[in-house]
């Protein structure tokens, strides 16, 4: 599959993806001299050791020894495929991902278009209908929103009726397809269609490119049900979209937190009231794959939700799923309205000022974890608290080794009595090894890798592409005995290829061959010669000319003993040789 992408956007998509940033939104980092540190997602530790370059673009941890660019760390990470790790930050950069001979790729793409292009059509009818619809203005005006929040939100109105968008849009048959693929009409089994939206409020739900996928439609006056999405196809998966994320990201540059609501109306009602850092689930749990995605945009998730039996049961759902998720530097609370109270009404009664205040109160995971497991228990009798430890033995299991982990394992032990020990000790045990690709990547004779000239060298063409415009490796090196020659000519012709290229997408073009750990090892190495930024280019131009002599020294001794003639101009150049010692092979 990799194959299949242009090498070329995936050069230009490392250079534009900036590696701090994207694995600061996973795993904080804070920065220490030039570089950024953290304890490593990939193993236990308490001392950070993993190490994030801002120059380089690299990553590295001195403990467990995983390595990479950016796409290595989301394949890591995430556990995600080559080509889903490029596709996640495609969509961060809002591009679409070319695809090369690739027929299915191309079948699918053409199959999607036309179900966008549908979509953004009937969200511009929906809009139209709402400036014509003083009963539908009237309506979001009694619920305290203005014509800005609205047109911000592209917030619209399905008429009464049965077939406003056959009747606007088209019947023909491709139009009547994408109509139906998208959910927007219902086609019978007589063959007669009906809109799915009508007398309906329409919210249009983003993907994070801004791309309508999908709609919400609240109903004006009674009636069931309250709220209609659209249902699941080919560009819309609820469980995995937010609304509102797309609004926040281009209403926020930086988005410190964000609280997760149930349903649009809250989305949009806070955001009248100057709080645009929320989305909204879709009327479902939180799934883990929300949590993630907004981790990604922020540290701080606040689940809100009615205080009420079944508002607590939706926010240890989104607690269960958050567990699996979070890592040292993300925080998670959990805050709870009165009963009979959302965020919508909750803002217009008390303001801005007021909502935030309760923001800032809310409980943290830790507190509403042992407050709600302590409840269900008698944690004055061991029986109580035996109950409680597995209870919440069973719910640490899901999450990642980290410092939290650890200070909510002390929590426990503080509860029920038992030392910290016992308890990592059963937790240890009952934990499953985490997947292969969690596993971290093993380092090529651990940390002992024998320097060498042409280690050198390839490590400060590999961190420093712009070397091979200054001096080019010789064509020679190709046909060399020292295995490593060859390799370093490689890296010359794949700059050649783009002399744009960064580093880090130099060293993504040797993903899954036989140099790729070698390479990932010397993409990281720092000697006094890949530090001297000042002297860079006489210290590569000093390295290669020693190589290439000691090449052509052992090309000559190779001729010479295999008692094969030399043409006269290597004879004029064997007379002028100097005389150098070949060093060890990379």
């Amino acid at each position: 599959m990799a194959g299949l992408i242009p090498q070329n956007f995936i050069d230009d998509l490392i250079s534009r993806s900036d590696i701090v940033e994207v694995i600061n939104a996973r795993v904080p980092l804070k920065r220490k001299g030039k570089e950024f540190t953290a304890c490593c997602p990939f193993h236990n530790e308490k001392t950070p050791s993993f190490t994030v370059s801002e120059n380089k673009q690299f990553f590295y941890c001195f403990g467990c020894h995983a390595k990479g660019n950016v796409i290595g760390f989301l394949m890591n990470y995430e556990h995600l495929s080559y080509v889903d790790a490029i596709e996640t930050l495609a969509a961060d950069q809002h591009l679409d991902v070319p695809h090369e001979n690739n027929p299915a790729a191309d079948h699918k793409r053409q199959e999607k278009q036309p179900l966008y292009d549908i979509l953004q059509t009937a969200a511009e009818l929906y809009q139209q209908q709402l400036k014509t619809s003083d009963r539908a203005i009237n309506y979001l005006k009694q619920r305290g929103l203005s014509g800005d929040i609205a047109k911000r939100f592209n917030i619209g109105y399905a008429p009464q009726g049965w077939d406003f968008l056959v009747s606007n849009i088209g019947n023909t048959s491709n139009r009547l397809e994408a109509l139906q693929k998208t959910g927007l009409i219902v086609i019978k089994d007589n063959n007669k269609t009906y809109d799915r939206f009508r007398d309906r409020i329409i919210f249009p739900i983003s993907d994070q490119r801004g791309r309508i996928i999908g709609f919400g439609g609240r109903i004006l006056d009674q009636g069931e049900p309250k709220y209609l999405n659209s249902p699941e196809t080919t560009v819309f998966h609820k469980g995995f979209e937010l609304y509102g994320l797309y609004e926040s990201k281009q209403a926020l540059r930086n988005i410190e937190r964000i609280i997760v609501v149930e349903g649009y109306m809250d989305v949009v009602a806070l955001a009248q009231h100057g709080i645009d850092y929320a989305v909204a689930s879709l009327g479902t749990a939180t799934t883990t794959e929300q949590i993630q995605k907004t981790f990604r945009t922020t540290h701080e998730i606040i689940f809100c939700y009615d205080g009420d039996n079944a508002g607590k049961k939706a926010a240890w759902r989104a607690l269960e799923n958050t567990l699996p998720v979070i890592r040292d530097g993300m925080v998670a609370k959990f805050l709870f309205l009165p009963e009979k109270e959302d965020p919508d009404t909750m803002v217009r009664k008390e303001g801005k000022q007021a909502f935030e205040q309760r923001i800032q109160q809310a409980s943290t995971l830790s507190d509403f974890l042992f407050n709600n497991l302590s409840a269900q228990s008698d944690i004055s009798s061991n029986e109580g608290k035996a109950q409680l430890a597995s209870k919440a033995n069973a719910l640490i299991q899901k999450m990642h080794n980290s410092l939290y982990k650890d200070l909510l394992i002390e929590n426990l032990s503080q509860l029920v009595g038992l030392s910290q020990q016992q308890l990592e000790s059963k937790i240890s045990t009952n934990t499953q090894k985490p997947s292969a690709k969690a596993q971290p990547v093993t380092a090529v004779r651990g940390q002992q890798i024998l320097l060498n000239k042409t280690r050198i060298a390839i490590a400060l063409l590999l961190q420093n592409p712009a070397l091979a415009g200054q001096h080019k490796v010789p064509e020679s090196f190709v046909r060399a005995s020292n295995k490593g020659l060859p390799l370093l000519y490689q890296l010359q012709q794949s700059i050649e290829s783009n002399t744009d290229i960064s580093a880090a997408a130099l060293l993504e073009r040797f993903r899954n061959t036989e140099h790729e750990k070698t390479l990932s090892i010397l993409s990281m190495l720092n000697t006094p010669e890949t530090e001297n930024t000042d002297n860079i280019f006489e210290v590569y131009r000093a390295i290669i000319e020693r190589l290439n002599n000691e090449q052509r020294e052992l090309y000559f001794n190779e001729k010479l003993s295999n008692n094969e003639s030399l043409s006269p101009e290597e004879w004029r150049e064997y007379l002028k040789r100097p005389n150098q010692d070949p060093e060890n092979n990379i």
